[in-house]
């Protein structure tokens, strides 16, 4: 199908108070990094439209990935591919000697949620993939501020080494869990992350850990009405199982949370479903609690397979732990969230998320939110919510998120308003913010050996000195085709 793409592009008209803030001179104005982001909007602007241009969902972004290591080659850094057996999986590297700072990247799509850069509904390809969570942007501010930090090292002739971790199919598939396994975060001093979001704040929440489960139900097929007392039907298997887990939700903790789908019920109405699978997610604050509901899930699946006289067998598709803080580190942030400001809208790009609010009822003074920085929080106990891959990370190198207003506020996560921000140039404006945090935060860990020290003393003092990481996925290998209809 032909794809009609429309983008806006960025004047210089800044708007006051309400919608913006006016740009002021910096004390990092001849600063090497910040310099070659301030000239190179138009280069990451065409780089992350073309990659918005072509979702692609996880383990299967091959242009996606490819274009962001034929960057990277092009500007001194060395790519390694392929890694941990995920073929769009990477790192990057430049510089040499310590500290060593990685930068996570990512770039997949998600199914079903094509967009075009309109403020109203509009699928590019009905049913097509589309970036309703902002990949596109992220990997590409992540690479922009990895070489806006090489910029500086050079210029200032400083030791020290920037890592890119390329990760996979953060949505569902876990590639950042497999990097860990293999040793590549090793030897990383600190990783920096950060994700599109509709205003602009450092993440304090710890989010929920995840299992994501496929029980498979397999049965006898007979013919439904001719002779059903030969059949077992594998789909009373998966709807009993359902029950079941229905049933025990009352019984859970309230911060957990347990989510299906009937991936495959059967064929036809008249032949009883010899085989059937249901995917789970199933996730709590705690692992150590999640650990209990698995076993709990689990037993309520054999206890439907012998109430129906089926079988039933499970495969872990991936596992993430929680997120494991470090103030330290969201100090830091802060503080070159705050130097780096919010994002101005201009004439066109107002309009379009003035639309884009009025179309969610809200009120035009919600677009406040995308110009400011938010107070550093405190650290807050999950009350449920969602998981990410870097929580894996978090609990073997010092991890800081944050996020800038790549979405419109008042925006729902993965949703088509998402993508259809992301793809504009506020998007590109997001991810040339989060660049220069990179980069400020860089900087400072580069030059500041106390404050480091510091923060890897946080990062040891949190996880226990008995700490031993176990990947909750165990020693299955990359989910590769976890995406791909079968």
């Amino acid at each position: 199908m032909k794809r009609i793409i429309i983008v806006f592009f960025s004047v210089a008209v800044i708007f006051p108070t309400a919608y913006g803030q006016k740009k002021r001179k910096s004390d990092v104005s001849d600063n090497a990094a910040i310099a070659y982001l301030d000239r190179s909007f138009g280069v990451y602007d065409k780089l992350q439209k073309q990659i918005w241009s072509h979702p692609e969902l996880g383990f299967l972004e091959t242009q996606s990935s490819g274009a962001h290591q034929y960057h990277l080659r092009e500007n001194g850094f060395a790519v390694e591919a392929g890694v941990a057996g995920m073929p769009t999986a990477y790192v990057a590297t430049y510089g040499s000697g310590s500290p060593v700072i990685g930068i996570l990247a990512e770039f997949d799509a998600l199914p079903g949620l094509s967009q075009d850069t309109v403020p109203y509904r509009k699928a590019l390809v009905e049913g097509g993939n589309g970036h309703a969570c902002g990949h596109n942007v992220f990997g590409v501010g992540s690479i922009a501020g990895a070489v806006a930090i090489r910029q500086w090292l050079e210029a200032n002739r400083q030791t020290g080494t920037i890592k890119v971790f390329g990760t996979p199919a953060e949505e569902g598939g876990g590639g950042k869990v497999y990097m860990v396994r293999e040793g590549l975060f090793k030897g990383v001093d600190v990783v920096l992350d950060w994700h599109p979001s509709t205003g602009n704040g450092v993440s304090v929440g710890t989010g929920t850990a995840i299992m994501m489960i496929d029980y498979v139900f397999r049965g006898v097929a007979a013919h439904a009405a001719g002779s059903p007392d030969r059949g077992r039907s594998a789909l009373d298997g998966v709807e009993a199982f359902n029950c079941m887990a229905n049933l025990l939700r009352e019984h859970v903790p309230v911060s957990s949370r347990i989510h299906y789908v009937i991936v495959n019920g059967g064929e036809a109405p008249n032949v009883v479903p010899d085989y059937a699978k249901v995917s789970y997610y199933i996730r709590s604050p705690k692992r150590d609690v999640l650990k209990n509901l698995v076993e709990w899930i689990g037993q309520a699946a054999e206890g439907a397979a012998l109430g129906t006289q089926t079988t039933v067998e499970t495969e872990t598709v991936a596992g993430f732990y929680e997120l494991l803080n470090n103030r330290t580190l969201s100090e830091l942030v802060q503080s070159k969230l705050e130097q780096v400001g919010g994002i101005t809208y201009d004439a066109r790009e107002l309009a379009f998320a003035r639309a884009i609010v009025r179309g969610l009822h809200e009120h035009d003074s919600i677009l406040a939110q995308a110009a400011t920085v938010r107070p550093l929080a405190e650290e807050r106990p999950s009350t449920g919510g969602g998981s990410t891959d870097v929580g894996d990370v978090s609990w073997n190198v010092p991890t800081v998120s944050f996020g800038t207003a790549a979405f419109i506020p008042g925006s729902a996560g993965h949703s088509w308003q998402n993508a259809a921000s992301g793809g504009t140039t506020i998007g590109t404006k997001s991810l040339i913010n989060a660049a220069k945090v990179f980069s400020l935060t860089a900087i400072t860990l580069y030059t500041s050996p106390q404050l480091l020290a510091k923060a890897k003393a946080e990062f040891e003092n949190r996880r226990g000195k008995d700490f031993k990481y176990e990947p909750l996925l165990g020693n299955r290998a990359p989910a590769l085709d976890y995406r791909v209809k079968k």
